[in-house]
């Protein structure tokens, strides 16, 4: 079942502008290692910059709570880009039984990412079924069948 859909595109100059006037630092706070590691021969790295930082986006707009920048990552199993995460995002996910698709692209001007968060199997109850059955009345002894 599809939890949640995030998208976000961003504009390649703003990423540009970014790295024109920080470069050590926007790399060392937005990116984890195995993503620089993966653009570094690249003749031009900001369209993969942004279309990673668009996926850290659309993640956080499937996500119930902040994480930092480092915490989500895009790597590349053969052509496909997969997500990962820091172990106690991951560590979340797989007890709710969520499951994450990506797809990033990018063009001349802009970058683009889509995140899709489907649950398949939970190990444990997720925090909106916690809450439900918390609100669901035992019959006892005060309590007529």
């Amino acid at each position: 079942m599809i939890v949640s859909v995030g998208i976000d595109v961003l504009e390649l100059d703003r990423v540009r502008g970014v790295l024109a006037r920080h470069r050590e630092r926007f790399l060392e706070r937005c990116f984890h290692p195995d993503e620089l590691t993966h653009l570094a021969g690249r003749r031009d790295m900001v369209p993969g910059l942004a279309a990673r930082l668009a996926a850290k986006e659309a993640f956080q707009k499937c996500w119930r709570a902040p994480f930092g920048w480092r915490d989500v990552w895009v790597v590349k199993e053969g052509p496909r880009p997969l997500l990962r995460m820091a172990p106690a995002l991951e560590e979340a996910c797989q007890n709710e039984g969520l499951v994450t698709h990506l797809s990033i692209t990018h063009g001349r001007d802009q970058a683009a990412a889509v995140v899709v968060l489907e649950q398949r199997e939970a190990l444990l109850p997720s925090v909106a079924e916690q809450s439900a059955q918390a609100h669901v009345a035992e019959p006892g002894p005060d309590f007529p069948e």
